[in-house]
């Protein structure tokens, strides 16, 4: 049995600040979380000021505004973030929706048709000039681009992963 450190899915450990000061092999650092969201969606690392990040799980980050003891065996604390361990790191609805608006690259800006099939979770072809992988899908309500989910654009297709939970029929957009 080794002595290294390892996660324990039962807990929430606080990531480290940097890849120094990393335990746990493969864990995620609250560094290399700050620059994906920036260089992903030029959300700026100054954004999560208040919040501290959390690994439950292989890989399921979590965020907390504000602080806790360390560890701590809770079943939630705060809203669930991102993954990692994977080979492409993949952000949370509930994390798109609460900081997607801060995002300036990245995002696709759906018309009214376009945001009622995403958010009923269907996927849809799209022309869309941007990068490939993970976006911030997202269409204007009152004036405001308001982020709907994450969207997986490939191949000209844009991939609804709205959760099945959360799916929404929104045709009176489209009407």
């Amino acid at each position: 049995m080794s002595d290294e450190p390892s996660n324990d899915g039962q807990r929430f450990d606080r990531l480290p600040e940097t890849a120094e000061e990393r335990e746990v092999p493969g864990r995620a650092t609250r560094e290399e979380v700050l620059d994906w969201w920036n260089e992903r969606f030029e959300i700026p690392p100054e954004t999560f000021d208040e919040y501290t990040f959390w690994e439950k799980g292989a890989g399921k980050v979590w965020v907390l505004r504000g602080d806790t003891a360390n560890p701590i065996s809770v079943e939630g604390l705060g809203m669930t973030f991102l993954r990692t361990r994977q080979e492409h790191w993949k952000p949370t609805t509930n994390a798109v929706q609460r900081f997607g608006r801060e995002a300036t690259k990245n995002v696709v800006e759906l018309g009214a048709e376009e945001a009622t099939t995403f958010a009923a979770g269907e996927d849809q072809e799209l022309d869309w000039e941007g990068d490939w992988g993970y976006l911030i899908a997202a269409h204007d309500v009152a004036g405001e681009r308001e982020p709907i989910g994450v969207g997986l654009f490939l191949y000209g297709e844009l991939r609804s992963t709205v959760p099945k939970g959360r799916r929404e029929n929104l045709d009176a957009l489209s009407e």
